[in-house]
């Protein structure tokens, strides 16, 4: 290593690490032409496919409005295609098992994000600027010994 006189010289590093590009993202598409993701929250996993259609929405055989009654549910699970103005051009197919109803169409909104970015990669900024690619990380604190429920204690008494 070559010694340096001045500050000056010190700037003159031609010596540039190797910075790694920028991923690539390209379209991963199955042999019928679906792309597919696996969505996760709390308990909840959720197995998306996502090919071009008219814009149904099937979970575990049912249509979404049966499986997900309540209207919340339903506007979560579409946020999705809501934010990117796909809501006529897929056809979405999803098996969900485990959790809760909320778990499950939070697994669902986190598969059907990342399966769209499968299939269109230039919808992943404005899916990644809302949050939807994310894996909601929070789950239910276990019980602890010597107390009633997580935190909670038993009740306290004098007498």
């Amino acid at each position: 290593m070559a010694e340096l006189k001045s500050l000056s010289e010190l700037g003159d590093n031609t010596e540039t690490p190797d910075t790694p590009a920028a991923p690539v993202h390209v379209q991963k598409l199955d042999e019928r032409g679906r792309s597919y993701a696996t969505g996760k929250r709390k308990d909840a996993i959720a197995r998306v496919w996502v090919k071009p259609g008219a814009g149904r929405i099937t979970v575990n055989g049912k249509e979404h409005e049966k499986y997900f009654a309540r209207p919340v549910l339903q506007m979560i699970l579409k946020q999705p295609l809501v934010l990117t103005d796909r809501k006529t051009q897929y056809d979405i197919i999803c098996t969900v098992s485990g959790g809760g109803l909320s778990g499950q169409a939070g697994a669902v909104r986190h598969g059907l994000s990342k399966a769209l970015t499968l299939y269109e990669p230039e919808l992943r900024p404005t899916l990644k600027k809302a949050g939807f690619l994310t894996r909601d990380s929070r789950v239910v604190e276990r019980k602890k010994y010597g107390k009633a429920k997580a935190r909670r204690s038993f009740q306290f008494s004098k007498r």
